[in-house]
């Protein structure tokens, strides 16, 4: 049965209001900027956590999104906001000033463009390399309605992780995404990102507590290392509000520690899974990073420690925090 929006929730999930010197820092800088943050947008629960320790999201393309997926708490309309020329540019400035090693930019659906913003996308990702060539990005693209050529934009934009998420398990995929969404075109999207460039490292995320099985998660699993897929993130999907989907079931961290076990047996290169996990998740950067320090050096590099192991917070100096997206 679906649980009501005022069902207490288990101490696992209980998170601390935002607050702090560096929350509001980051606050501040982002509306000088003029650039909307997914951590806002979509309610985030991680916002004061992530925040505090100098991370946040970039959400390109405006702030209105061309879909109504159930489980978002993004504005939706037929048009989005006109896109700012400068956008890329600025982001570049932004990441340029605070010295940031590793960034991920996302977007909300662009139904409404030519291109659908894969262009903007790139833009993006290659005014940032230009002004930080030693940044490392990630972008979390939409499905730019399964086009293979929108898609290889994209992926040859130079960014170092390509991210797009099939959010729910095929049974769930018509009711919790909108109906220009497909569990399919996901995988597609996430297939073309390696019939495009073979080397390029791909990430999905899966929401669970919207109603399906253990069985259905894990089938999930397969499908998209069957595409290929490197990184994956399983988070507990938290209702926004009373208008969105309900919560089914609070899934128990012992439940995420087996998905993360299994998805390891299945060879993904990482697995963060926790109730609180997002799509983009600071340890899993932190992992990403080093792997991509290990390939950049011809090496093969795995870690010793298990892959949910905290990254040690950034240096103080605000001229060396560090970005993060948590999508």
């Amino acid at each position: 049965m679906p649980l009501d929006i005022k069902t207490r929730k288990p101490s696992w999930l209980k998170v601390r209001p935002p607050s702090g010197e560096r929350y509001a820092w980051i606050k501040e800088r982002r509306q000088t900027l003029e650039l909307s943050t997914v951590c806002e947008e979509a309610a985030c629960p991680n916002i004061g956590e992530c925040w505090s320790a100098g991370t946040a999201t970039f959400m390109v393309m405006g702030s209105v999104c061309t879909r109504g997926c159930r489980f978002c708490k993004v504005n939706t309309a037929r048009d989005g906001l006109p896109l700012d020329p400068e956008e890329p540019a600025k982001l570049a400035r932004t990441i340029s000033t605070m010295g940031l090693s590793y960034i991920v930019v996302t977007s909300v659906d662009r139904d409404d463009l030519p291109d659908q913003g894969a262009q903007h996308f790139a833009d993006c990702v290659r005014a940032v390399k230009e002004a930080s060539p030693s940044t490392r990005v990630e972008i979390l693209h939409p499905d730019f309605r399964g086009d293979r050529d929108l898609v290889a934009i994209t992926t040859r934009s130079g960014a170092d992780v390509l991210a797009h998420n099939i959010e729910t398990v095929r049974s769930q995929s018509k009711r919790v995404r909108d109906g220009r969404c497909g569990y399919d075109q996901s995988l597609s999207v996430l297939r073309v990102i390696k019939d495009v460039d073979p080397d390029a490292y791909s990430k999905s995320s899966i929401m669970v507590g919207l109603g399906e099985t253990e069985d259905e998660v894990v089938q999930t699993m397969r499908d998209l290392r069957a595409v290929g897929t490197d990184f994956l993130t399983l988070g507990q999907y938290l209702r926004p509000t009373a208008r969105h989907l309900a919560v089914e079931e609070f899934v128990h961290p012992d439940q995420f520690a087996e998905y993360e076990r299994i998805g390891r047996e299945l060879g993904f290169l990482y697995v963060a899974s926790g109730p609180l996990v997002r799509s983009s998740y600071k340890a899993g950067e932190f992992f990403i990073n080093n792997l991509l320090d290990a390939r950049a050096r011809g090496e093969v590099w795995s870690p010793s420690a298990p892959t949910n192991a905290p990254e040690p917070d950034p240096a103080p100096s605000v001229a060396r925090r560090r970005l993060r997206v948590l999508g």
